[in-house]
């Protein structure tokens, strides 16, 4: 009797135990598995970076998939102890269970024409404007993805490899100041023209308290003169009317390199001639962050692996990384990896994956 009793109560506690151990695994593994994911693919975005200042080739690697399987071994019993005397038998209970995981991560890499088709493509004014009035900065939107407004010039030359010259950038920053004061007044709007035939954009500047002079100012950089504080937005450089501003968007790829820019780089790499140094008309090097991406992403370089950095990756005998307390680079960096996503998940690639089993 006490034996079936001694079972019974073994059965009702192994099965808790095994009840236990799904959801128990779900809690330990999910955290796991999303902050690993979260960091391969920043430090993944900060190699490609780096790489292009180098001009090395960038490449890119998506998680598609993955999948873990949980097996449990078990084993319950009874030991029996018989003694060659007269002393009583005994029984011990028996119980042994090992838990354990076998993760799979497939990684399905991002290339083909519609990938190259889709990072090579101007960022949409559409999804610029979904930025901005999704709370984000308008200097830092613009400062970023607008190459180039009416005759002010973002750094083009930076839209591609470190060029040799100093790119023309400083009266593109101020608009950016007037913007943004503008748009903290809540005196900037943007938005789809009240023509639907036309799929141009309209940009509206509120009169507002004290906002005169700034309004004054812009039109002047851009060079209008009409009284209208409406403008449509049009991406046609070829063909100009009055009320009209011209906008050139970069592509993402565009947007990486722009970004790569302002990354130091060790003194004996530039000596050795890995990177191009851009230089100034006085033949002095050119401070990137003194352009309006520059002032808005810095990427550091250390000896030895830094212990105050968000994101840092090694490379070249150096590491590269953004310091964990410049929250500027920090925002930056996230709306370069939002605006990636929107641009390579454009695409429809269908090819080799890279399966990989995960040993513990």
């Amino acid at each position: 009797m006490y034996r079936n009793i001694l079972l019974l109560l073994l059965c009702f506690l192994f099965s808790g135990c095994l009840s236990a151990f799904g959801p128990r695994s779900i809690e330990n593994a999910h955290p796991a598995y999303n902050q690993a994911i979260v960091n391969t693919v920043d430090e993944q975005m900060l190699l490609n970076l780096v790489r292009l200042k180098y001009r090395d080739s960038p490449y890119f690697l998506e998680v598609a998939s993955v999948t873990t399987s949980l097996s449990v071994e078990t084993n319950v019993g009874i030991d029996a102890i018989i003694p060659f005397s007269k002393a009583h038998n005994t029984l011990e209970p028996g119980l042994g269970f090992k838990e354990s995981t076998k993760p799979t991560i497939t990684y399905t890499p991002l290339r083909g024409e519609d990938f190259l088709k889709s990072v090579l493509s101007p960022i949409s004014l559409d999804a610029i404007l979904l930025m901005t009035q999704s709370g984000w900065s308008i200097e830092r939107v613009f400062g970023v993805c607008i190459e180039r407004i009416n005759d002010l010039n973002n750094a083009s030359r930076a839209s591609g490899p470190t060029p040799e010259k100093a790119p023309k950038y400083k009266e593109f920053r101020v608009l950016l100041k007037l913007l943004r004061q503008l748009q903290l007044e809540g005196l900037v709007e943007m938005g789809p023209g009240l023509d639907v035939n036309t799929k141009n954009l309209i940009l509206l500047f509120k009169q507002g308290h004290n906002c005169e002079n700034e309004i004054i100012e812009i039109k002047s950089l851009l060079n209008v003169t009409q009284q209208s504080n409406q403008f449509s937005i049009s991406t046609n450089f070829l063909y100009t009317k009055e009320n009209q501003l011209n906008m050139r968007a970069r592509s993402i790829i565009s947007v990486l390199f722009y970004l790569s820019q302002n990354i130091d780089i060790p003194e004996e790499h530039k000596k050795a001639g890995l990177i191009t140094v851009t230089k100034t008309q006085g033949g002095e090097e050119f401070n990137w962050g003194e352009t309006p991406g520059g002032m808005l992403f810095k990427v550091r370089f250390s000896k030895q692996k830094p212990r105050n950095a968000f994101i840092s990756v090694p490379y070249r005998g150096a590491w590269f990384y953004i310091a964990d307390n410049d929250l500027c680079s920090k925002s930056t960096f996230l709306l370069l990896k939002q605006l990636f996503s929107l641009q390579s998940g454009q695409r429809k690639y269908i090819g080799p994956s890279l399966t990989l089993p995960v040993g513990d």
